[in-house]
Parts: C-alpha cells; sequence; structure tokens
C-alpha cells in the first residue's frame, strides 16, 4: 500500500475524530460503513445506529504516530495515538477501514486509555 493511501486514510480518521464531523449526523453516517462497531475506552460496545441516535463524545483530539497495516486489498488496519485536550487523557487507538463501494469507510473502531503521553510515543514507545 502507498503512502497516498496512508495519508487518504490518516485525513479520514482525523475527520471522524473531528468536532465538525462529530456534530453532524450526515458526516459520520458517511465515514462509519453500515455494519459498523466499535469498543469505546469506557469498555463498552456501540453499533453505527447507537453513534448515530445517541450521538459521539465531542472533544478536542489530536493524532498522533500513524501507521497502517494491509490486511487485504480492500481492507486496512490503522493504529495511532489520541492526545484528548478536553478529557485530559490519552488514548491507544486502532480502526480496520473497508473499501465499501468505491470509497473507505471505517467498519471496526477501538479505543484503550495510556498513561503513555505524547513524547513517549514520538520517541516509538
Amino acid at each position: 500500500m502507498n503512502s497516498h493511501l496512508k495519508e487518504h486514510l490518516k485525513e479520514l480518521e482525523k475527520s471522524h475524530t473531528s468536532l465538525e464531523v462529530r456534530k453532524s449526523r450526515e458526516k459520520l453516517n458517511k465515514i462509519l460503513a453500515d455494519d459498523f462497531f466499535e469498543i469505546g475506552s469506557s469498555g463498552y460496545m456501540f453499533d453505527k445506529k447507537e453513534c448515530l441516535e445517541s450521538g459521539v463524545m465531542l472533544t478536542e483530539m489530536t493524532l498522533h504516530n500513524y501507521e497502517i497495516y494491509p490486511l487485504a486489498s480492500d481492507v486496512v488496519l490503522s493504529t495511532y495515538f489520541i492526545n484528548d485536550k478536553t478529557r485530559k487523557r490519552n488514548t491507544l487507538r486502532s480502526s480496520i477501514w473497508k473499501l465499501i463501494d468505491g470509497r473507505w469507510q471505517l467498519f471496526f473502531h477501538q479505543g484503550t486509555i495510556t498513561d503513555l503521553q505524547v513524547n513517549d510515543v514520538e520517541k516509538g514507545y
């Protein structure tokens, strides 16, 4: 997989963590695959319907150390670190992106709270 795909998925990842997309049911609906599910940092599982109906946490986040790992020609695992400035905590994140109907959609997402700090990740934990 090329660096263009990595940058494209990174932008999609950034957008789904942005306040603009999180406030917009329409934009979030476009990013999340129909069979999307996530394991939140709370330890609870959510599906697309719950995310769209209940909304997602509106927090200011910055993304660091983004990597992708191809699983198939149309499936990619991404991993990254989030500094959540609103909740004053950090999480390690993973997502599975699928190429569905000609566009990359978020199929699975998981977040785990960590004590790691931004400078730890930049050094390559």
